[in-house]
């Protein structure tokens, strides 16, 4: 595992096992668009993998197994003049301690994802840049998810990352693209990030490491104590959404773990059962037939 605790926040550069932290696969999906060649659509998914698995993000040191996995999948809606209108989802996981089972920490759907791009043209930019939208929205979500990574191993561990992510976002303010400013959505780009940095938010990273570092990462010892950890944790979802209700950070973190959740507490105990179907329906009750389980098992 990751050795999160120690040294996260000092970037300093060792003799790298392997540069680069992202085991990324990017699929550009242009089944919706006809009457085009569809090279376009294969050079730019070829030249998005080779450069999100080629760069190098930070100066950690990752063993080519502990790279994180991640998917970006678009889909075109419209191409023309070099133009495309695409729909983004965005998904990363992890591995759970001394098992083989695999954790999702991030799932997310970016409705507007626009952009200019002419087949073979370089993909070099730097973090700063606000000309290329596409690189920017690549650039932001590859640092959310190592942000989201981390925090998962060390608390509040993901802060450098999140930091990089929300530089992107405010250096984009002056695009006329969508996506990046308060007043579009409160389910973008910018809501996102800040929702994520929002103090009023900070349990949902305190419960990102509660539940997927003392909780999961514990059940393959012992099963028990990692559920009753995990349940303790959650009642930090509600903390949140009567902070802040319907928020995007709540929203994301339910995405990507409902079921999971359901799956744990089917096995609970009656009380702990109880207990975390009355939370989730306080919560999220438009999601009971992902998790009513934990109560038919009860």
């Amino acid at each position: 595992m990751r050795n999160f605790l120690v040294g996260l926040l000092c970037f300093i550069f060792l003799v790298p096992l392997s540069a680069q932290e992202l085991n990324c696969h990017v699929q550009v999906n242009s089944s919706l668009i006809q009457g085009t060649n569809k090279q376009v659509f294969t050079t730019l998914e070829k030249a998005l993998n080779d450069w999100m698995n080629s760069r190098k993000w930070s100066n950690r040191v990752f063993a080519p197994n502990e790279r994180i996995d991640c998917n970006f999948v678009f889909t075109v809606k419209a191409y023309a003049n070099d133009y495309f209108t695409t729909e983004l989802q965005i998904q990363s996981s992890r591995p759970v301690f001394n098992s083989s089972y695999v954790t999702t920490l991030f799932n997310f759907r970016d409705k507007n994802v626009n952009f200019n791009y002419v087949e073979n043209q370089s993909l070099e930019v730097s973090d700063n840049q606000t000309e290329n939208n596409l690189m920017a929205v690549m650039m932001f979500y590859g640092y959310v998810i190592q942000g989201e990574d981390a925090d998962s191993y060390a608390l509040m561990g993901g802060s450098p990352f999140y930091q990089r992510a929300e530089a992107i976002a405010n250096a984009m303010q002056a695009s006329t693209e969508s996506g990046w400013k308060a007043f579009e959505s409160d389910q973008n780009r910018y809501a996102l990030i800040n929702g994520i940095l929002d103090p009023k938010l900070a349990d949902m990273r305190t419960l990102s490491y509660d539940y997927n570092r003392l909780g999961l990462d514990m059940m393959a010892d012992n099963s028990d104590n990692g559920r009753a950890t995990i349940a303790q944790a959650l009642p930090l979802l509600a903390k949140a959404n009567a902070n802040l209700p319907g928020n995007i950070v709540v929203t994301m973190f339910l995405d990507a773990k409902i079921d999971e959740i359901a799956d744990i507490f089917s096995q609970g105990t009656a009380a702990e059962r109880g207990n975390i179907y009355s939370l989730l329906m306080q919560v999220a009750p438009s999601l009971e037939n992902r998790f009513s389980k934990i109560q038919k098992n009860g």
